[in-house]
């Protein structure tokens, strides 16, 4: 099939590699070059620099949307970026993670019209940050929900679905590549069900929705009155960025790692949640939380690299009971 291929960050390059070995792929929409690192650098998309060492034609329009009040030229550069896509004539638009809302107008070019290559298994976690989101609820299961795509935010009827385990130790980065990974497969599954006319359509269930917002900076705040698995998962989930931290003397820590201990409620039911119960390279750093007590063994100091816990207690005294927060 003729296939314009529309994505944005590393997630979405796999599933581009596998339907480039499969399809044609007449194109590639990906957002417009933003600014990146210390230098705040122009810098291309993963997806535009794999697309061009394909000799793939990328396009870079800022938006896709034609709105009454909107100045004349936004809408100009939106219609001539609607034009150029109806001219590549293609069978079918994938979308994974591209970032820009696609209008009916534009979902409805192909023939085969539009879907979506999305990371939970919908109707759960619709939304921006579905990896993120079944790490933080501690899930042991996710997937991948191969969706037609429509004007709702990952509403529209699925073609395909195909599920992982998640093991307990797992964190983003990993999950990250294997959902990736697992996109690429079914993605080449779908297109071929579609191809031959043996794709079924499925309505979500939307009784049962659940809805996993783009994650902020502040998301990476522990609240040390939460459980320890609630704590341990954010470590999962927000790592590398922005990362699970914490306060310390007024300045930001960083907890890579953490695992549950034998400090039970019981014992430490006097002690406030955020309290120091151990801290030396023997015994490692322990913290009180609300049902318990967690050992963080990996960590990062303000201006530091991530360093085992252990390594911080050698050079770092931290007194008994002191709350950080």
């Amino acid at each position: 099939m003729k296939v314009v291929y529309m994505g944005t960050p590393e997630f979405a390059v796999p599933p581009l590699l596998e339907i480039i070995k499969h399809h044609q792929v007449v194109a590639v929409l990906t957002q417009p070059d933003r600014p990146a690192g210390r230098g705040h650098k122009l810098t291309p998309s993963p997806v535009k620099v794999a697309a061009l060492a394909h000799g793939i034609e990328v396009l870079q329009p800022e938006t896709l949307r034609i709105r009454k009040g909107d100045n004349e030229a936004a809408n100009a550069a939106a219609k001539e970026a609607r034009s150029i896509l109806q001219g590549y004539g293609a069978d079918i638009f994938v979308v994974a993670a591209y970032g820009l809302i696609l209008p009916k107008a534009v979902l409805e070019m192909p023939r085969r019209g539009s879907i979506n290559i999305h990371a939970s298994l919908l109707p759960k976690y619709r939304g921006a940050s579905p990896i993120h989101a079944a790490l933080l609820n501690g899930d042991t299961e996710t997937g991948i929900t191969i969706i037609h795509m429509d004007t709702g935010i990952d509403t529209g009827d699925m073609i395909l679905k195909r599920s992982l385990v998640i093991p307990q130790e797992e964190h983003f980065p990993s999950l990250h590549n294997r959902m990736a990974a697992l996109g690429a497969a079914t993605i080449i599954e779908a297109l071929t069900a579609l191809d031959n006319g043996s794709a079924e359509r499925t309505p979500q269930n939307h009784d049962i929705h659940s809805y996993a917002p783009m994650i902020k900076k502040t998301d990476g705040q522990i609240n040390w009155q939460t459980t320890s698995q609630e704590i341990i998962n954010k470590t999962r989930a927000l790592d590398p960025w922005p990362g699970a931290y914490t306060s310390l003397n007024g300045q930001p820590l960083k907890i890579w790692q953490a695992e549950k201990t034998s400090w039970s409620q019981n014992a430490t039911n006097s002690i406030s949640p955020g309290a120091v119960l151990t801290a030396n390279p023997t015994d490692g750093l322990t913290i009180k939380t609300a049902d318990g007590a967690i050992k963080i063994t990996e960590i990062q100091p303000p201006d530091k690299k991530r360093m085992p816990t252990t390594d911080y207690l050698r050079g770092q005294k931290l007194e008994l009971g002191l709350i950080l927060g």
